[in-house]
């Protein structure tokens, strides 16, 4: 799982450069300025996790992590893509289809993110110092 964690963050990251590039340039113009905030939200939403889902695994790679705590950044992991998707992805649908139902379900995804964040905190203070 942790290879996925790190496959996913960085693909993430990926689609964070090639979205705010897209939405700098090929929407530029297109859309109002309240909604190219909205694409700029989403997309350093998307990034920022990515990074998030690199941190989760290398801290729960190592063959020092306690399984209690590989556990809980296994669950971290998922809450943070998970929430990323409906997330950021809601903000991304709801900027280019103008289908303002799109926006109620972000909520959605940041909470699942908050829970993320909550999950990996519990999970580091599992570790166990180096020294």
């Amino acid at each position: 799982m942790t290879r996925l964690f790190a496959t996913v963050g960085a693909l993430f990251g990926l689609g964070a450069v090639i979205l705010g590039a897209f939405g700098a340039h090929a929407l530029e113009g297109r859309i109002t300025p309240e909604r190219a905030e909205v694409w700029s939200t989403a997309t350093q939403y998307l990034g920022w996790q990515g990074t998030a889902l690199l941190a989760v695994a290398a801290l729960s790679w190592s063959t020092n992590t306690p399984a209690a705590a590989q556990r809980l950044f296994g669950i971290a992991g998922w809450l943070l893509v998970i929430g990323t998707l409906i997330f950021s992805g809601s903000l991304f649908v709801l900027v280019l289809s103008k289908i303002s139902a799109f926006g109620a379900i972000t909520p959605v995804g940041g909470l699942l993110l908050v829970t993320g964040w909550g999950v990996t905190a519990a999970a580091t203070l599992k570790l166990k110092s180096p020294g």
